[in-house]
């Protein structure tokens, strides 16, 4: 078993990550540089050598296509730049905490996709974001973290815990499509990171940014991920208020992650089913029929063009100019298997070939959805207004637009984030899927917890921020879910079979600086003295739950971890953590005694990974003593367990 080894709170250097990967492609153009801030020798790539390696592709070639903006350098800089901060759990504010697998985190959505990346990195199926429309009103994200605290307090707007800003964005600023383009681009980059190799993102739009949304995502995502440009009639009534258009449509742009997502179907309705019918009777069921001609002409595919037989008048049957569509021998067999449709008096032409209902698996979505089937603004305001009582949220989705995605984009036991959460439609949205197809999604919502004007009925409603509205909403939903499923259990005759309720709880989490004061050291600036005299750098209003959550992105444990709380019995009163059934024991406490190591030790199973505060060794001899006493304990079959420090 390997040392000690310790863990520390800052999330990775993208950059980093990125010139290990050149390097490990393209050994060769390895270098090293001296950091002139730490005085660090560090690996880098010499890209005089990567240019030999790949040739000059776009050297000398001034004009060149390319989508760019002013700041566009900084926001690639905002998504690789490490943070030193974590997500610390809000028990009170929760819902089911013990057992739900959701999670809802009020912060910034950048702070929290970099620390979500740690640990759900290729983990989620599906991403929707309604982001700001840009429309000069909205809020958007100032992600100016280059300013000093004074330099912020100088200038005007709103501020939030974390230090971002919140400003409006009037068309008159010189930057007002660029600050927008600065905001969207590292949160697209770092949700791409998210996605499964088979997942995909679905972003609401209006006519503003559309243009350069879709540029954007062509560069991240790639163009050749391009799903579609939906067209959502989000109203159905126009607007006397309007000067020349009224809009009554928005957009929702779909890209994928990668060629991986091959194939998207959608649940079939009963629009999708009315055009199958069973005219003569077929005992296989409805059908619909597709013509056997071929576009192309004999000349074209000879090889298509042969005799038929109508079997109802049994005349020979040719085509006087166009092939068919299939070969005579797949002919033969849609003729042996009685798919080939003459008319009920054989009065057709030309036969037609019969498709069943039963043999189609979905229905191939289309990129215009009426408000009829995925519900309008208008719709969506009435229904939070329903649940919650009162007009609290401007302009929110309809269930009916999301669970429509989740229908296309999911499957049954899919992860959902949504990292511009607003009034919570996503979760309400999976909850209510959840009820409809027995399925077992998650959500992971992240929203900013923008304060509500005092004028508004929000605020008079005793709601402080958005965060509260959205968390509200889906407590309310997921009791509303559960009140009908037991209602419709109750009905069932006692020989059927009750409906489960789905997970209707998530965790509140919030976006926090680290635990640890930024004295903190880095694993590499240790010495064996510091490990001896090292003083207690924990802030002083963190709890253990609020260290042991910091930690779980280290060992890629998800947020949604089962954690049970251990202090009898075996431990003799210590207090001890295990998640997800000891797969990591932890335990925060200073100068650990022996007798509670060899209790951590013998504990079964095996825990995969210990953590221990960095004051839980008196000395670096309670630290060797620490380690033996695991390496004693571990056998074949069970394996060693890695011990970290925090």
């Amino acid at each position: 078993m390997s040392d000690i080894e310790k863990i520390h709170g800052i999330t990775p250097d993208l950059t980093r990550e990125n010139v290990d990967r050149l390097l490990a492609l393209f050994p060769d153009v390895a270098t090293e540089i001296t950091d002139p801030k730490t005085g660090r020798t560090e690996r880098a790539v010499d890209f005089d050598a990567l240019k030999e390696r790949l040739g000059d592709v776009a050297e000398g070639n001034r004009e060149r296509y390319q989508f760019t903006w002013p700041g566009k350098r900084e926001a690639k800089r905002l998504a690789r730049e490490p943070i030193a901060k974590t997500l610390r759990p809000i028990k009170e504010r929760s819902k089911d905490w013990d057992t739900t697998q959701n999670l809802y985190i009020e912060g910034d959505n950048l702070d929290a996709l970099k620390l979500l990346r740690e640990n759900y990195a290729g983990k989620v199926k599906l991403i929707y974001i309604d982001p700001p429309y840009n429309t000069g009103h909205d809020f958007v994200y100032d992600d100016d973290f280059s300013q000093t605290q004074d330099e912020f307090n100088a200038e005007s707007g709103e501020y939030n815990e974390e230090g971002g800003r919140l400003v409006a964005n009037p068309e008159s600023n010189g930057r007002f499509h660029s600050d927008w383009c600065s905001m969207i681009y590292p949160r697209l980059l770092l949700a791409r990171d998210l996605l499964t190799q088979d997942g995909a993102i679905f972003i609401s739009i209006d006519d503003n940014e559309i243009q350069n949304l879709r540029k954007i995502c062509d560069e991240i995502f790639g163009a050749n991920n391009f799903l579609a440009q939906i067209t959502w009639e989000k109203r159905y009534t126009r607007s006397n208020n309007a000067k020349l258009f009224a809009s009554l449509t928005d957009w929702v742009l779909a890209y994928r992650k990668s060629p991986n997502l091959s194939l998207l179907r959608e649940s079939r309705s009963e629009k999708t089913n009315s055009i199958y019918s069973n005219p003569d009777k077929d005992p296989r069921g409805p059908w619909t029929s597709v013509s056997y001609v071929n576009p192309a002409t004999k000349t074209q595919r000879p090889n298509l063009a042969y005799p038929l037989i109508n079997p109802i008048t049994g005349k020979t049957v040719i085509h006087p100019t166009n092939a068919w569509k299939y070969e005579h021998s797949t002919y033969e067999k849609h003729v042996a298997e009685n798919r080939l449709y003459w008319g009920q008096k054989g009065e057709n032409s030309y036969p037609r070939l019969k498709k069943f209902l039963f043999e189609m698996d979905g229905a191939v979505p289309a990129n215009l959805w009426s408000y009829k089937e995925v519900g309008s603004t208008d719709m969506a305001t009435k229904e939070v207004g329903d649940l919650l009582g009162g007009k609290f949220f401007d302009f929110p989705k309809p269930t009916g637009l999301i669970k429509k995605i989740l229908d296309i984009a999911t499957e049954k036991d899919s992860l959902v984030i949504d990292f511009f959460s607003g009034s919570g439609t996503t979760a309400h949205s999976v909850l209510h899927q959840n009820m409809i197809d027995s399925g077992t999604r998650r959500f992971i919502l992240v929203q900013l917890p923008e304060p509500c004007d005092e004028k508004t009925e929000a605020a008079k409603a005793g709601y402080s921020t958005i965060c509260e509205i959205g968390e509200e909403r889906i407590r309310r939903a997921g009791e509303k879910i559960k009140s009908e499923i037991e209602a419709e259990n109750a009905q069932l005759t006692l020989d059927g079979t009750p409906k489960k309720v789905p997970d209707i709880g998530f965790r509140v989490l919030r976006v926090d600086d680290s635990n640890y004061e930024d004295r903190r050291k880095l694993v590499d600036e240790y010495s064996q003295k510091d490990i001896d005299d090292d003083v207690d750098i924990t802030k002083m209003d963190r709890s253990d739950l609020d260290l042991l959550f910091e930690a779980l992105p280290k060992f890629q444990l998800p947020y949604s971890s089962k954690i049970d709380f251990l202090s009898g019995g075996e431990f003799d009163g210590h207090t001890v953590y295990s998640v997800n059934d000891g797969q990591l024991l932890a335990c925060f406490e200073d100068s650990i005694p022996e007798s509670l190591v060899r209790a951590m030790a013998a504990f079964r199973p095996r825990p995969s990974y210990v953590l221990v505060s960095e004051n839980g060794f008196l000395n670096s001899a309670a630290r060797t003593n620490f380690t033996e006493i695991f390496k004693q304990s571990a056998d074949e079959k069970t394996g060693a367990t890695q011990i970290r420090i925090i």
